[in-house]
């Protein structure tokens, strides 16, 4: 046993190889083993991302800020909210999280056949407050380059995923794409996901949107989310559908330049 000192890695339960992959991966690997639990160190490391991700959960989108990132994109926003009155209404009825408050849904503007981008806190407004306004920036010359018109920007308190499509209904939109703030995990508080619905309308399932998710530094970059979209919104268009009935197909990029 050494004293007056860290013990080494493979003393600790961590051997160096497995040490070596933490290179490759924000996970929790290779925390080594104090008798049956975890070394104190990263045990506290845990407790603290625990309460740091219940806290993101309660986060709220920065309305200002977030306005002042969507001003050089050069469209309207409008902003509503849904019938959860408040975070905690939010968290315990989801199905109030899905509906629009009878008052937002009157000042909606008519969009019709227009690409629709709601942008939404969901479970943690962080990642939506630093991804969106990057991602419809990017996305924008590829759906107009495609002949998309884009419909003013709706941006959504207190959101689930489906008030997109009571948004996207209302509006006679064509396309949605929800980018909503995705659940928080123990390595990511500013994960955004962004679904898209071809002729939205309440009642859509899940089954009928495709997902995007992971848009953040550690994960898929704005650009590449953009592209994405751009991708599956042509695909959608052609096909009629989005869900399980569009399947990405896009070819992909490969990992390392040709020698």
């Amino acid at each position: 046993m050494v004293r007056g000192g860290a013990a080494p890695a493979e003393e600790a339960g961590r051997p160096a190889r497995w040490t070596d992959l933490r290179r490759f991966t924000a996970a929790r690997v290779a925390l080594g083993r104090a008798g049956n639990g975890l070394p104190t160190a990263a045990h506290l490391d845990f407790q603290e991302a625990h309460a740091r991700a219940r806290d993101a959960v309660h986060s709220s989108l920065d309305h200002a800020a977030l306005g002042t990132a969507l001003v050089p994109l050069g469209l309207p926003v409008v902003r509503v909210a849904s019938r959860a009155a408040d975070r905690r209404s939010y968290l315990l009825r989801p199905d109030l999280g899905r509906r629009l408050r009878e008052d937002d849904l009157v000042r909606l503007p008519a969009a019709p056949g227009a690409f629709l981008f709601v942008v939404a806190d969901g479970l943690c407004a962080t990642g939506v407050q630093a991804q969106a306004p990057a991602v419809i920036a990017a996305a924008l010359p590829l759906l107009r380059r495609a002949g998309l018109e884009v419909a003013p920007i709706v941006v959504a308190d207190q959101a689930r995923v489906a008030l997109g499509d009571e948004i996207g209904g209302a509006m006679g939109a064509g396309l949605v794409a929800m980018l909503i703030g995705e659940r928080p995990g123990l390595t990511a508080l500013d994960s955004l996901g962004l679904y898209l619905t071809h002729a939205p309308r309440r009642g859509r399932t899940d089954a009928e949107r495709n997902c995007i998710s992971n848009i953040r530094p550690g994960g898929l970059s704005p650009a590449q989310a953009a592209e994405k979209l751009a991708w599956l919104a042509a695909a959608a268009l052609q096909l009629g559908e989005t869900g399980v009935a569009l399947k990405d197909e896009q070819p992909a990029a490969p990992l390392l330049p040709p020698a």
